[in-house]
């Protein structure tokens, strides 16, 4: 049961222990704050009167914010579960013909070699000049090998600038079968736009990568030859050696781009506050998605289809933190992970503020408890 003051649905009830919902009647009682407040401002409120607030306001306010914080957790299960399920009514513009090209699903069969996703947000800049060095390498790869076929997929993530302009200008002298740009309209976040390109997108391998070509984009033969090398691997293993030769889109495996290389050089040279963040980042995700992959962060990833259909349609976290939950998550359905140490180069015009790692460290605090209570189920 909950206050009828306190903006909680019944269903926290079913999460916590009755006396949290007890705790939480009496905290709406004792304090004259209106209904409409928020919620966590209402908490806080418990405290202002007193410069020496008692043990049970403590309680109360320590109780109500983990009824909020699982209260949110669900939501996010929520949000998920309908979204596994409803039908995409997306689609792709064509500036040539003025028509709507349907969206693909990470369900049908690849049409494609490889896909680029490429996630962007106010990137008008640094946009071009990625594109105009990611396509260059492709259609020079693509004019020696035959069997190379490739998209483009730019998802624009709700941007304010002129993005959509810049990249619907890359389709218009590409074609819209080599380049395509997908509109989410609002502002989602980095990991819910790699999630919406992944789910569209044609490719037997999938590679995200960011808008700033701070990775090269060359780097992505090192990344298809671990993946060969594992799905050579894993076809001569004793429970596959019966079976017919799979295609490389079957084989469920992840690559992860690394700049743990390159840690000495970044301690060198950043200021110490910075590394100290640094490292108390590290020691946490390790706690989270445990060993394995040292570089979660880099935004070069590549995947097999098999493996982005399962890691894609079970991801929950639409910001920052999405990389560690695919670790995570690659674990737990045992998907084969590999890093592999890319050239990396820092662009001017990074995103990430000192807020943000406030903002990861509470994504990570989800992961673990989402997944690790069980509120978060994994589909395989």
């Amino acid at each position: 049961m909950a206050a009828a003051g306190w903006p909680l649905s019944s269903s926290v009830a079913d999460l916590l222990p009755a006396s949290l919902s007890l705790t939480l009647l009496l905290a709406s009682l004792v304090h004259p704050l209106p209904p409409s407040a928020p919620f966590l401002l209402r908490l806080l409120a418990l405290l202002i009167p007193s410069p020496r607030p008692s043990r049970a306001q403590v309680v109360v306010v320590v109780l109500g914010a983990a009824a909020f914080f699982f209260e949110h957790i669900r939501k996010i299960g929520c949000t998920h579960s309908l979204e596994r399920t409803e039908v995409s009514a997306s689609f792709f513009e064509d500036p040539n013909s003025l028509n709507k090209v349907p969206c693909p699903s990470i369900y049908d069969p690849a049409e494609k070699y490889i896909s680029l996703i490429i996630p962007a947000y106010n990137e008008e800049h640094r946009l071009p000049e990625a594109l105009t060095e990611t396509l260059n390498y492709l259609k020079q790869r693509s004019a020696v090998e035959k069997s190379f076929t490739y998209e483009v997929l730019i998802v624009d993530d709700g941007s304010t600038d002129h993005t959509s302009k810049v990249a619907f200008e890359f389709v218009r002298k590409h074609k819209i079968d080599n380049v395509r740009v997908l509109l989410l309209g609002r502002n989602h976040g980095k990991g819910e736009a790699v999630r919406k390109g992944m789910l569209h997108s044609r490719g037997e391998l999938l590679l995200m990568l960011d808008a700033d070509g701070a990775t090269k984009v060359t780097d992505l033969e090192k990344l298809e030859a671990q993946v060969r090398a594992l799905a050579k691997k894993a076809e001569s293993s004793p429970a596959l050696s019966n079976s017919p030769s799979q295609r490389l889109s079957d084989a469920e495996i992840a690559v992860f781009g690394s700049r743990a290389h390159l840690e000495k050089q970044a301690l060198a040279t950043r200021k110490w506050y910075r590394n100290f963040l640094m490292k108390g980042f590290h020691l946490v995700v390790l706690l989270t998605a445990g060993p394995g992959i040292r570089d979660t962060q880099c935004g070069f990833k590549m995947f097999t289809r098999a493996a982005a259909r399962k890691l894609f349609t079970n991801i929950r976290l639409k910001r920052w933190c999405f990389d560690v939950e695919l670790v995570y998550l690659c674990k737990h359905l045992r998907i084969p992970m590999a890093e592999v140490s890319v050239n990396w180069t820092e662009i001017p015009g990074s995103k990430v503020r000192m807020t943000s790692i406030l903002h990861m460290v509470f994504e990570l605090l989800l992961i673990k408890v989402g997944y690790g209570l069980g509120i978060w189920k994994i589909y395989s």
